[in-house]
């Protein structure tokens, strides 16, 4: 078992008109990444997680606009803009490279950041988040849009929200903002999942909002799906955590432990920072 933790070093990073609030925590390794998701915060997503993961490594955690403590500003929540604001962070923290491990909204800003900004991200892991429409459930495509203030009253992330937000009284536009979250966003080519270059671990629950046809798919155009007693172990993996749904994606603390820090402390050979699908497109 990890060590109590020590208090994390906090502050706030200017970035793109935000004060993007961030933690760190631990020491050592490669930095790592937490990116959460919609609604959530870095207690809420990664509270349980951090202490075992900054046992052995430095661990950052950023709220993203308009979520725990970050402010919102006039801009609609989208995975470009928010891989800027982490780009921004890391800027600011000075950090050059890092493991990035995102979760729904973070998973898809972490999957931007890794095409976009490849140079910054060594190990990608990408939890409960689609890298195209199709492969997101379309019910749940269907009540994000309906959330309103009073059907999240009395839960954990409205309490958090109020006791965290520098404007408290704005949770319903953040719920607009999630019901609008990367709108008209036509997702990633295969080609361009294919050319990442960070090795990438996949997580998603086997009753998630994220099918599991589409995390094989994604397993597969990351060159896993493989008989590993011939073809060897791919760098790249998943992981299906049993009776997990979307909301408890991370609930199970010991066993994401145990996948996420094997998977970070394995050994990799780098490649190449080029992705030439992404940049013939570009």
């Amino acid at each position: 078992m990890p060590s109590p933790e020590t208090a994390p070093t906090t502050g706030y990073a200017p970035v793109n008109g935000l004060q993007m609030y961030f933690e760190i925590h631990g020491s050592g390794g490669t930095p790592l990444l937490l990116l959460h998701g919609g609604l959530f915060d870095i207690d809420q997503q990664f509270g349980k997680l951090i202490p075992g993961l900054a046992a052995t490594r430095q661990v950052i955690a950023a709220d993203f606009q308009g979520h725990g403590r970050t402010n919102d500003i006039d801009r609609p929540l989208r995975s470009a803009d928010l891989a800027s604001d982490v780009v921004g962070l890391l800027r600011h923290l000075d950090v050059a490279r890092a493991d990035v491990f995102g979760f729904s909204v973070g998973g898809g800003t972490a999957l931007h950041l890794a095409i976009t900004q490849p140079q910054l991200v060594r190990k990608l892991i990408v939890s409960s988040a689609s890298f195209h429409p199709d492969g997101d459930r379309p019910e749940n495509t269907d009540a994000v849009p309906e959330l309103t203030v009073e059907l999240i009253a009395g839960t954990p992330m409205e309490q958090e929200y109020r006791a965290k937000s520098p404007h408290p009284d704005r949770l319903q536009g953040l719920l607009d903002k999630l019901g609008t979250f990367d709108e008209g966003f036509p997702g990633w080519s295969d080609a361009v999942i294919q050319g990442i270059a960070a090795p990438t671990l996949i997580t998603v629950g086997d009753c998630d909002a994220v099918t599991l046809d589409h995390a094989v798919r994604l397993l597969r155009l990351r060159g896993g799906d493989v008989n590993g007693d011939f073809a060897g172990v791919p760098s790249s993996q998943l992981a299906v955590f049993p009776g997990t749904t979307h909301f408890f994606g991370l609930a199970r603390t010991e066993l994401v432990l145990d996948v996420v820090t094997s998977f970070l402390d394995a050994p990799t050979s780098d490649r190449s920072w080029d992705n030439p699908v992404l940049d013939a497109a570009t």
